[in-house]
């Protein structure tokens, strides 16, 4: 299987940030040309041939030692600064007070990913538009570890041909050898994009071979090789920065003397001048990384006898004091019960007074010594621990064979439900010691966890095998108990499985830096992707986790102890890459995306203290969020409608005021509305009757004052201020069921709605390029709404330092008086020289998605005068114009929108096969009209649960259902998928036969303009699909309400 890459938008959001910061950056395509240090040669042996001209010409010897090196920054500081804050208003991120200079470099770029969203994939396609854009082709990719540095460069070599589609050439890359240093020279004479990826052990640690980047060489011609590197002022990417913080590092990083650095992370430690950010948040928001669901475990009952002891590692040391131990011990609360808990404890602390006086730990539990040797702990009474070690807990075995039964049983769930779409699931187990899963003594080498997952395996699958012949049960058939689990550890020098080595403190603490077994994993990637390959079930080494980024993992489970070195947030991040079928495609269809792709993790602690450390994680990371919402915080902040748009002719931008910025009276006007109806609370947050209100559709209507500018209003609220109210929600796996069909599903009345709506269709839109050259040109010739570009001013201001100065007038910045401001006459500006090319019908033919031929008719069209604008300024000439032309396809979309139906139809199945299981929470038991027995509304959203009770008490209805979400409707701007198919009584209703999209309140609320897009597409297929097969029409509606649905039908 090979995978398959596409244009994301919001990737290309992540690349066009960071190019952005460098508009009006002088492009040096070929770079900066340069004299390569050839070092010095080995004296060849003399010869009576040494006479003759063998070497070639001084001209010849000079081409082959010509290297090229990135072109300098030409922008000021104050016009970066400025560019870097037009991206942070774009993005409602809080603008930078300067730029933030370091000691590795004077530019440094923050670009916020969560995990699983493709933050390699972007910083690879930022390459390539540095390159395009402004020339710059010596790129090196730092990262924390190995898993990380193969990683990067398998993904380097997988998306090589997808971006040669797009960029006609390939990036050069390699791993930095110490050994080959001739890559390093190749990476300076060649004029190509050149990516170096190197790990920072390979420059940053004390070993033989990693001082050899610093040391003169002699396989290397007396050259130092850091000095090769840095003479080409290269573009340094770090990927993780947080985990290379130390001033050790940045010392380090700072001789590669880097032009730019950018930094790529979901949780930057410290951050610079941040200008993109994707977090937690927006990702699940977004649906670009699996919704997580969880399986608690609790462990209750405990009696308080056991003697229950475990010893976290790594035993902590210090130069100020004494070694310390993390231990885990029960301890008696005040109502009787006994918890465990986890303390530090030195040389002379007492368990039994620790513990509140539980009797287990009367006997001489004093710490006598802790040995950071060795890594134990011993007590007075002879006991001694080692780190990684459990005492007493008789239920240890016991609470790994019901996380391995969970996991099991999770697996077969989602496998069942996903085979038919062809998409192979993954479980994925994490234990901290081989021989827990490979045990060489025994005589099968099978260890404890391998038999326990065998028994409870076999024991399930008798389950839910069926005697149905279904192509899901002959796969399981097909797949024998002891291959369909495989491990992946460190390998010795005999083959064998072994632990692997790691970290136990620093930046890298619990990472492995094993090459052969992340060369293992990554090798075997794609094939674990395919149902040819049998292994289904993963056990990996805890170490190891970092090398899997497998898209298909659903079920993560750590047979382990938690520690430190990972929190809740990283051992999810594992699974969060949305899944690919069998043909490499990615599963984000916005409709089904979260239906698909959900990632259960197993938990060894119940499903409250899992989810509240994850919450606790995610919420501590959305740190660029505003929280308190005041006059003061609110300030500067745009309206979303001002995001990319350009003013028009009178300077006003689309938007209630005119203003891209939100005045403070209509800020001071919101603020009232929010606090009269105590949406927010005493601390200025928003509360919990203002996201009930929202989640339920039901937010008060807006004062007269506001109530015109609804829609932007409601917009700024929701995407501007309140966006870091609802973290990512996180189901409880044990919850979801399957809902099963009742006997309305075969009804007569049902199958005769369902052959009235199940045509699949494709639609064409039929441009007419004559009728679109004429629009396109008439709207960008209009007087008042055309085409006007702002001609690029030059203006001169002479100041001069004030009188009688002093201290204060320094500190408000009022040490200069403005005497005189200058604007050079109209055409100045056409005289200057600029060294940019543009394609202008190239660019305009890019940004619409017109054939360049269409677009030169376009151009033909246009007024002498207003075409004259493109050279004063020519990219706000190209935006202004890619976007008025853009607006005339889309008024043209639906004009010219037609379906014709295929043989295919929707199957009935449609309601079984694709039925994932859901959550009952918020279920609406339904079994008097509906085709299920509970109607699931999305979300819990209130507007359906009613509309649902309404169906189900109304005398009017004999069935209905809620539409399947892989009921899909296409249309131009994406999928569409309508909420309810109703059949009526005949003889009561005009219309018997209804298919309903339900929204919670249209007054208070407009609809955005994709979904707008998307109904009207909606009413014409319909429409179209009646007058073709219909004898009786389906009518097509939107509702807000059981009363608005009868109001159209009677």
């Amino acid at each position: 299987m090979k995978l398959k890459f596409k244009t994301q938008a919001y990737q290309t959001a992540a690349v066009e940030a960071v190019v952005e910061c460098f508009k009006g950056q002088k492009p040096q395509h070929g770079g900066i040309r340069y004299r390569l240090d050839p070092g010095a040669r080995k004296a060849e042996p003399s010869s009576p041939q040494g006479v003759l001209p063998l070497e070639a010409t001084p001209d010849a010897a000079a081409e082959q030692e010509a290297a090229f090196r990135n072109a300098d920054l030409t922008l000021s500081e104050s016009t970066l600064l400025k560019n870097i804050h037009t991206v942070q208003q774009d993005q409602n991120l809080p603008l930078s007070d300067a730029l933030v200079k370091t000691k590795v470099a004077r530019v440094n770029l923050d670009i916020e990913m969560e995990t699983g969203t493709g933050k390699t994939y972007c910083y690879i396609k930022t390459i390539f538009e540095l390159n395009q854009k402004y020339g710059w082709s010596k790129f090196i990719i730092v990262v924390p570890s190995i898993a990380i540095r193969e990683g990067v460069a398998k993904s380097l070599e997988i998306t090589a041909d997808h971006f040669l589609e797009s960029y006609n050439k390939r990036a050069r890359f390699f791993i930095y050898d110490s050994r080959q240093l001739h890559q390093l020279e190749n990476f300076s004479s060649d004029a190509g994009i050149n990516v170096m990826v190197i790990n920072v052990q390979a420059f940053n640690a004390t070993g033989k071979d990693n001082r050899r980047i610093y040391e003169e060489l002699d396989d290397f011609q007396s050259r130092r090789p850091i000095d090769v590197i840095s003479a080409n002022r290269p573009i340094l990417i770090l990927d993780e920065p947080q985990k290379m913080e130390g001033a050790k590092t940045l010392e380090s990083l700072s001789r590669f003397k880097p032009l730019i650095v950018l930094r790529y992370s979901a949780t930057h430690k410290t951050e610079h001048n941040k200008i993109h950010r994707l977090d937690a948040l927006d990702a699940y928001n977004q649906k670009l990384v699996k919704k997580i669901a969880v399986r608690g475990i609790s462990v209750g009952g405990l009696s308080g006898t056991a003697g229950y002891l475990y010893l976290h590692s790594p035993i902590l040391i210090s130069p100020s004091k004494p070694p310390e131990a993390r231990l885990e011990f029960e301890q008696k609360l005040a109502n009787g019960s006994i918890k465990r808990i986890t303390r530090k404890v030195g040389k002379g602390d007492n368990l039994f007074e620790l513990s509140n006086e539980l009797e287990q730990y009367r006997d001489r539990f004093v710490v006598d010594d802790i040995n950071a040797n060795t890594d134990t702990l011993s007590f007075l009474n002879g006991i001694e621990i080692g780190v990684g070690e459990v005492i007493g807990d008789v239920t240890e075995e016991v609470l790994r064979r019901i996380q391995i039964r969970e996991s099991i049983k999770a697996h077969f769930d989602k496998e069942e439900a996903l085979y038919s779409k062809g998409i192979k699931v993954l479980t994925l187990f994490f234990i901290d010691e081989v021989a827990k899963y490979r045990d060489y003594d025994a005589a099968d080498e099978k260890g404890e966890y391998a038999r326990i997952f065998e028994e409870e395996y076999n024991q399930y699958l008798n389950e839910v095998q069926e005697l149905h012949d279904t192509p899901y049960q002959r796969y399981l058939k097909g797949i024998d108990t002891t291959r369909t689990h495989n491990g992946y550890f460190s390998i010795d020098k005999k083959g064998r499985q072994i632990d692997s080595t790691f970290k136990t403190r620093g930046e890298n603490a619990g990472m492995s830096d094993d090459t052969d077994a992340y060369d293992l994993i990554l090798k075997d990637k794609e094939r674990l992707l395919s149902f040819d390959e049998p292994t289904r079930f993963i056990f990996s080494h805890s170490a190891l986790r970092e090398g899997w980024d497998n898209p298909n993992v659903f079920v993560i489970c750590t047979l382990k102890h938690s520690d430190n070195t990972i929190s809740r947030r990283q051992e999810v991040g594992r699974g969060l890459r949305l899944a690919v079928n069998q043909q490499g495609e990615r599963m984000d269809n916005p409709n089904t995306v979260h239906d698909i792709n959900v990632l259960t993790v197993v938990a060894s602690e119940s499903y409250k203290d899992f989810v509240a450390g994850l919450q606790k994680d995610i919420s501590e990371s959305l740190s660029a969020r505003r929280r308190v919402i005041t006059l003061e915080t609110l300030k500067g902040i745009k309206w979303p409608a001002s995001e990319g748009a350009k003013p028009g002719p009178d300077g006003k931008f689309p938007t209630p005021d005119g203003q891209d910025i939100v005045s403070e009276t209509m800020l001071k006007q919101i603020l009232r509305y929010l606090q009269k109806h105590d949406y927010l609370d005493i601390d200025n947050h928003f509360s919990p009757a203002y996201l009930e209100a929202r989640n339920s559709g039901t937010l008060a209507p807006l004062p007269d004052e506001l109530a015109p500018y609804a829609t932007d209003v409601f917009a700024l609220i929701e995407q501007k201020m309140a966006s870091h109210t609802q973290l990512p929600a996180i189901e409880n796996d044990h919850k979801p069921k399957t809902n099963p069909l009742n006997a309305n599903f075969h009804k007569q009345e049902f199958k005769a709605l369902w052959d009235r709506i199940n045509r699949k269709a494709v639609y064409t839109v039929a441009f007419d390029d004559d009728e679109l050259v004429e629009k396109a040109v008439k709207s960008l010739n209009d007087r008042d709404t055309g085409l006007r570009v702002e001609p690029l001013q030059v203006r001169v201001i002479r100041g001069e330092q004030a009188t009688n100065l002093t201290a204060d007038n320094m500190q408000r910045g009022q040490g200069f008086v403005l005497k005189e401001s200058v604007e050079y006459p109209d055409g100045y500006q056409t005289h200057m020289p600029s060294q940019v090319r543009y394609d202008l019908v190239g660019k305009l033919a890019e940004g619409t998605q017109l054939t360049r031929r269409t677009v030169a008719r376009i151009l033909m069209g246009l007024n002498p005068a207003v075409f004259s604008q493109f050279k004063t300024n020519p990219e706000a000439f190209i935006s202004q114009a890619i976007k008025l032309i853009n607006e005339q396809k889309a008024t043209m979309i639906v004009e010219h929108l037609s379906y014709d139906p295929i043989e295919e139809r929707f199957d009935i199945d449609i309601f079984t096969a694709d039925q994932t299981r859901r959550d009952f929470t918020d279920a609406v038991h339904t079994p008097k009209h509906h085709i299920y027995e509970y109607v699931l509304p999305d979300s819990g959203s209130k507007p359906e649960r009613d509309f649902a009770e309404a169906l189900e008490a109304s005398s009017e209805v004999v069935v209905y259902a809620k539409l399947p979400r892989g009921f899909l409707i296409p249309t131009p701007v994406g999928d569409y998928n309508p909420d309810w198919a109703i059949a009526f009584k005949e003889g009561l209703v005009k219309h018997i036969y209804f298919v309903a999209e339900t929204k919670g309140s249209l007054s208070s609320m407009e609809l955005r303009g994709i979904e707008q897009t998307k109904i009207k597409c909606a009413r014409k297929f319909f429409n179209e699909m009646n007058q073709r097969f219909a004898p009786e029409n389906v009518k097509y509606d939107v509702v807000t309400d059981y009363e608005g649905l009868m109001g159209l039908v009677k």
